[in-house]
């Protein structure tokens, strides 16, 4: 396994599909978690802004954060620093902790929020990522925090979802960015999706596949307005 899309809505939307793809999985001692940057906060938004000290907090006690990994990532990309003004009021990393403290209490997380979504950076990121890895030795996930379409019919979502998934599949990051430029497909982390998706192909990974696919119509029983959800993993 090399990397994961996993969605990050309310639990009560979407933690069915995330929990289809924790289930698949054997969580590893690091998972590097990237994010979309909801809230605009950041103090360089040319930069990735990761937060490297302590530990994230939930009601499940504290998760730990491997610094260690986090600057040998910065010593080997200028496109990434510490940036813990990205990460105030943001829930894309936190909605994912209380899966990973339940299915590996010990594991490590190297958080990452990306307030940029062009694919030069992306690229650039996601190589970066692939010799870090590759360097550190040991089992290392990474893991993509990502809604799909937004706030449009559940047929319009599927629709556009269809196209990206299949960008996906096949491994193209590029591609995956291209699409939700042209189709206006509004998947929040497109651009983590996009990194992951990319220095899994350069590890080692061969196909994505569609574990789980829903929308928030599913719940809510209002087909007309949704926001839809894939949980995805990349072998």
């Amino acid at each position: 396994m090399f990397g994961v899309v996993v969605p990050h809505a309310g639990l009560a939307y979407s933690g069915a599909c995330a929990g289809k793809v924790y289930a698949y999985l054997q969580i590893p001692r690091l998972v590097i978690i990237l994010a979309p940057n909801h809230t605009g906060r950041s103090r360089d938004p040319t930069r990735a802004g990761y937060w490297s000290n302590g530990a994230f907090q939930t009601p499940l006690g504290n998760c730990g954060i491997d610094g260690d990994f986090l600057t040998a990532l910065r010593q080997r990309c200028d496109l990434v620093s510490e940036d813990e003004l990205q990460h105030v009021g943001e829930h894309a990393i936190e909605v994912q902790l209380p899966f990973i403290q339940v299915l590996s209490p010990d594991t490590l997380i190297a958080p990452i929020v990306m307030p940029w979504t062009d694919w030069p950076r992306c690229r650039l990121l996601a190589e970066a990522l692939a010799v870090v890895i590759k360097e550190w030795g040991g089992d290392v996930l990474l893991l993509a925090s990502s809604d799909m379409n937004h706030f449009e019919s559940a047929d319009t979502a599927l629709y556009k979802d269809t196209t990206v998934l299949e960008a996906i599949a096949k491994l193209d990051g590029e591609e995956l960015l291209g699409v939700c430029d042209r189709m206006q497909v509004t998947m929040c982390g497109r651009a983590p999706a996009a990194v992951v998706t990319t220095a899994s192909k350069i590890l080692g990974a061969e196909i994505a596949t569609v574990l789980d696919y829903r929308h928030s119509g599913m719940v809510t029983g209002d087909n007309s307005n949704v926001v839809s959800y894939a949980g995805i993993v990349m072998t």
